[in-house]
């Protein structure tokens, strides 16, 4: 059972994909991304783009270029322009980042249901 168990473990190792960033990097880059994301805010909304839910992905490459993939609250919002310029300025005050690139995509719609609970009190949705 052990051994299976193993080999089990060995197959999820070796499909995971494994950073060339050290790992205590990565994790200190994620969270001043994060820290960089909560900084913008959508004009209309007194709530940041992060705990709005409106940043679908982030990833990291070797190389420490950022990409990221986000939403708006609806597609014909005024910030469409604006708004993933913010994003790309943010994330590149982040110390040890090469390059930012944002994607801008309404698929999965954005709903109501991606805010967390911390956006969901500051607009007294809860």
């Amino acid at each position: 059972m052990a051994e299976a168990e193993e080999r089990t473990e060995s197959a999820k190792d070796a499909s995971a994909p494994v950073s060339a960033i050290p790992p205590e990097e990565l994790e200190q880059l994620t969270d001043d991304i994060i820290a960089a994301l909560k900084t913008v805010y959508d004009p209309e909304i007194p709530v940041d783009i992060y705990e709005l839910g409106l940043i679908y992905k982030v990833d990291i490459s070797d190389d420490r270029d950022v990409v990221v993939d986000m939403t708006l609250t609806a597609p014909g919002c005024p910030v469409a322009g604006t708004m993933p310029v913010m994003v790309e300025d943010a994330i590149r005050t982040v110390e040890g980042i090469a390059d930012v690139h944002v994607n801008m995509t309404f698929d999965p719609p954005w709903d109501p249901s991606r805010m967390s609970d911390e956006a969901r009190v500051a607009l007294n949705m809860y």
